[in-house]
Formats: structure tokens, C-alpha cells, sequence
């Protein structure tokens, strides 16, 4: 992973567009080379390349220093290549802990996959018609809360919860899954 200097990452994190802009060129031959050797198709390289810079320009500012930028990125890579399923939930990028993401990450895809659809089936009718509109339909909230009738704020109350839900759905059975081993 290519080094990035503390001055570059401290004017990134500031809002100096330019160090932003040498971060991210920096990071991107590093973010490509990984994602070839952990995505399972070539046709998704370049997307993950852009989600992972998107996800770096969003958070940046949680990033202590350079060294735990290189471990945070690796794990970004890694879930991103390794979770395709949960691409489409951009929610669950937004899990609680580092330690969460790392672990939802040690499971094969495969597993995840049904966890996932096993997770989005147990939600209820209301939590599950709002995932699925915000995260494969891909609309607004605005549009969200029209189509079902309800406020704006109803409408982001079930989103958060109905992610809330799917994300302790598969920590619970990733932890399921070890006890029972």
C-alpha cells in the first residue's frame, strides 16, 4: 500500500482540495490492485475502485493516522469486493464498529448472500418494502415516503431501523454460526 504522509492525510481531513485530490490519486493504483486480487469478477474492478474512493472521500475524517489508513482501507476493499450484495445496501456500510465490518467480512460470500436474503425475509412487510425501494429501486427518500403514504421522516425511521435489523440479523448469525462450531 503506497505511504501516505501525515502532512497529506492532516490537509486531506482539513478540506484542502488538492491534498484530497493527491490522496486519492495516490490511493487508487493500491485500492486497484487489491480489488483484483479479492473480487471474484473483473467486470466489477472498476466500480469497487470507485466505491472504495467514495468511501475513503466520506470518511476521511475518521482516520487517526496514516498507518490505521492502510488497515481501514484494506477492510473497505475487502468488504466492498468480498459483499457485493451488500453494495446495494448502503447502510450496512455505515455498521457501528470497525470490529463489526471486519468480522461480516471473514464470512465467504457465498454464506453472507443467504444470510442476507434470509435476513431481508424475516423483516417485517413494512421494513422490507422500504429496503428494498431505497436499496435495489434506489429511490429518494421523498419518493419513498410517497409511495407509501407516510411523512418523510417515517419513511427514514423505518430505513434506519430496517438496516438496523438486517445488520444484527448477520452478526447474530455469524455468531450463531461460531458457537455452534
Amino acid at each position: 500500500m503506497a505511504r501516505v504522509s501525515g502532512d497529506l492525510l492532516l490537509a486531506a481531513q482539513s478540506g484542502d482540495r488538492h491534498a484530497l485530490t493527491q490522496l486519492l490519486v495516490a490511493l487508487q493504483p493500491d485500492i486497484r490492485g487489491y480489488a483484483r486480487r479479492l473480487c471474484h469478477r473483473a467486470s466489477v474492478i472498476e466500480d469497487v475502485v470507485q466505491e472504495v474512493l467514495i468511501v475513503v472521500y466520506r470518511r476521511l475524517g475518521t482516520i487517526r493516522s496514516p498507518a490505521a489508513l492502510v488497515g481501514w482501507l484494506l477492510t473497505v476493499i475487502t468488504r466492498i469486493c468480498m459483499l457485493p450484495a451488500l453494495m446495494l445496501m448502503r447502510g450496512v456500510e455505515e455498521l457501528t464498529s470497525l470490529e463489526e465490518s471486519r468480522e461480516l467480512a471473514k464470512v465467504p460470500p457465498d454464506e453472507l448472500r443467504i444470510d442476507l436474503i434470509n435476513a431481508i425475509e424475516s423483516l417485517s412487510p413494512s421494513h422490507r418494502e422500504v429496503l428494498l425501494l431505497r436499496d435495489l429501486e434506489d429511490l429518494t427518500i421523498w419518493e419513498i415516503a410517497r409511495r407509501l403514504g407516510v411523512t418523510r421522516e417515517a419513511a427514514k425511521s423505518r430505513l434506519r431501523r430496517a438496516r438496523a435489523l438486517v445488520r444484527e440479523y448477520l452478526l447474530g448469525t455469524k455468531d450463531a454460526a461460531r458457537e455452534s462450531t
